[in-house]
């Protein structure tokens, strides 16, 4: 499961959906609809955490986010 924060908006000079993940520098993707935009970036994410172990890179952690009870 990937745990990276997407941040998804529509684009209208691109007219889709851009999804990116602030995380991983340089990280996103885009699609037609909000679900094809996340569905993108997922592939984006492991082929970017992929790149970066061939290279050499640090693959940073996600960030936790807080919980209230």
């Amino acid at each position: 499961m990937i745990k990276y924060e997407v941040i998804i908006y529509w684009s209208e000079e691109d007219q889709s959906f851009i999804a990116e993940v602030p995380e991983l520098a340089g990280c996103m993707a885009d699609g037609q609809s909000y679900q094809e935009a996340l569905a993108n970036v997922e592939v984006v994410i492991q082929e970017w955490i992929e790149t970066a172990t061939e290279l050499g890179r640090s693959i940073p952690e996600p960030k936790g986010r807080l919980m209230y009870a």
